[in-house]
């Protein structure tokens, strides 16, 4: 009988102990699991966000986009999007966006241009083997007002030539958490800007001079775009890029 109890007690013990290392190791794991998330978040607050300053960075380039309607001056991220803005840069050296049009235009929304043909069916590429390329996200890259970003026809390998500019100036930043934003860039938000693209489409540049030249574009009298009847963004009198200026280019070698 003593023999029993003991045993009995042993086994009580032995189950308490159990117990108690599933319980440590348990709180362990939530306290290391909230640590990580809190990490991730302080990680996501403290990203540099090129977007948010109009100088040109060391890492950076610079372009002048001459149109009908005025200039605008674009920085390009060539370390965060470097498939796109040596796509972009090659093609502006071959003189291929000269007499484009912006062919897209959505007031409150943005401005597409990038394709020959006027008509958002032709594109090119010069990196990849010359064919469209994959989307670069980037965690300090955003759809805020003024963003440059890559059209593409879905997920894959679908961008090239073809680029839009953000033009929202509405408040966009309802709905956005820091979980998964910057709170510098939901501040940003707050002045316009399109979120929903955000992780679909390849931002790889920023307006830094002649948004006034945007908003004048995508207040153009527009009609059915012919793609797509549905939608109201086809100018009537469509303004035209008339040369590409490399001001500040960029050593994809080094």
């Amino acid at each position: 009988i003593g023999m029993e109890n003991k045993k009995n007690t042993n086994i009580i013990f032995g189950g308490l102990l159990v117990l108690i290392v599933v319980i440590v190791g348990g709180l362990l794991y939530f306290a290391n699991s909230s640590d990580s998330k809190t990490d991730a978040k302080n990680d996501l607050q403290s990203v540099e966000l090129p977007q948010l300053s109009n100088e040109v960075g060391k890492d950076e380039a610079e372009v002048q986009i001459q149109t009908t309607a005025g200039n605008i001056n674009i920085k390009l991220f060539p370390k965060l999007a470097p498939m796109a803005v040596e796509n972009f840069l090659t093609l502006a050296k071959q003189g291929y966006y000269k007499n484009n049009e912006f062919f897209r235009v959505i007031n409150d929304f943005m401005i597409q241009t990038g394709d020959p043909s006027n008509k958002g069916t032709g594109s090119k590429s010069v990196v990849n083997n010359n064919k469209p390329f994959a989307t670069e996200i980037s965690n300090q890259l955003y759809h805020i007002r003024g963003a440059v970003s890559l059209a593409n026809s879905g997920p894959g390998e679908t961008s090239s030539s073809q680029f839009f500019i953000v033009q929202n100036p509405q408040a966009a930043e309802q709905g956005l958490s820091t979980s998964k934003y910057p709170q510098k860039i939901i501040d940003a938000y707050k002045k316009g800007g399109s979120p929903f693209l955000d992780g679909q489409y390849t931002v790889f540049g920023q307006v830094i001079s002649g948004m006034d030249v945007v908003d004048k574009i995508a207040a153009g009298k527009v009609e059915a775009n012919p793609n797509n009847p549905q939608e109201e963004s086809s100018p009537v009198n469509p303004e035209k890029i008339t040369g590409v200026k490399i001001i500040k280019g960029w050593d994809f070698k080094k």
